[in-house]
């Protein structure tokens, strides 16, 4: 399991490793990017880490927040203008994100509105041209996860314990559904959905590739060059495909044998939708 502490978050481990140590984006402390070579070209690296000094207390511990979702979609955005008439670089989304900020403040100041604007950014990233690749280095859980990373043509996950990704914390989802944390792990080893292991989550197809035998907390340089070149590869495979949406994610050898019923609902909706 992770021993990693909120000071030395995978996200900040895995952005110093690959990129350098980043720098804040304007007007936060916890968004930092950093541009660095990938595969041959020049891309961006952004993570979102925890600041125990965050003058949003909900946002404390690699939260997204209000100023987190906001901090994204500047990041990103600043790439999709500065490349509008040049060459699209790469973006990635180093994701270790415990879940959205949840707090009176964020509630009455917009945090929908804040995790819209970074979601939408890299959604007008990857349909504008630019290769969004997501890592998965850590916990990637609720909104934070559709607010930094889940708009990627390709998802990546380091296959290790401490990679979680569900819609609700463990805590949480037992007190909404009356159970307990151990009733939960049970139930997730027969519905695969519920689950919260990467490798449960690989088997629904949503992954382009499980990363086995790196350590997550503590990178060799092996590992760092191992998934660097992982990066490098997805990157030649979203170019390659010529694909600016996320069709993959159904089409899969994976999602193909773990969803099929997901997949011919959607066939059968948007057959009703287009004769209508």
């Amino acid at each position: 399991m992770s021993t990693t502490t909120s000071s030395d978050s995978r996200g900040r481990i895995w952005l110093s490793a690959l990129a350098g140590p980043g720098t804040a984006v304007e007007d936060t402390s916890t968004v930092l990017a950093a541009d660095a070579p990938l595969g041959g070209e020049a891309a961006r690296f952004i993570a979102v880490v925890p600041d125990p000094a965050n003058r949003f207390p909900r946002a404390r511990q690699g939260e997204v927040g209000l100023e987190e979702g906001w901090g994204l979609a500047a990041a990103i955005r600043e790439i999709i203008e500065a490349d509008r008439d040049g060459a699209r670089r790469p973006i990635v989304a180093l994701v270790d994100v415990t879940s959205q900020a949840y707090g009176r403040q964020e509630e009455m100041l917009g945090i929908h509105l804040a995790c819209a604007a970074a979601a939408d950014a890299y959604a007008a990233a990857r349909l504008a041209g630019h290769p969004v690749v997501a890592l998965l280095v850590g916990k990637a859980m609720s909104g934070a996860f559709l607010a930094h990373g889940y708009q990627a043509n390709r998802i990546l996950a380091l296959a290790d314990d401490g990679v979680l990704v569900h819609a609700m914390g463990r805590e949480a989802a037992a007190r909404v559904t009356r159970r307990t944390v151990a009733e939960l792990d049970r139930l997730g080893e027969q519905v695969p959905p519920m689950a919260y292991g990467i490798r449960a989550y690989a088997g629904l197809g949503l992954l382009h590739r499980l990363i086995e035998g790196v350590g997550a907390d503590a990178p060799a340089t092996a590992d760092v060059e191992r998934v660097r070149a992982e990066l490098a590869a997805a990157v030649a495979d979203i170019r390659s495909s010529g694909q600016r949406d996320l069709s993959s994610r159904l089409t899969s050898a994976a999602a193909l044998q773990g969803r099929p019923a997901s997949i011919e609902v959607r066939r059968r909706l948007a057959e009703q939708w287009d004769a209508a």
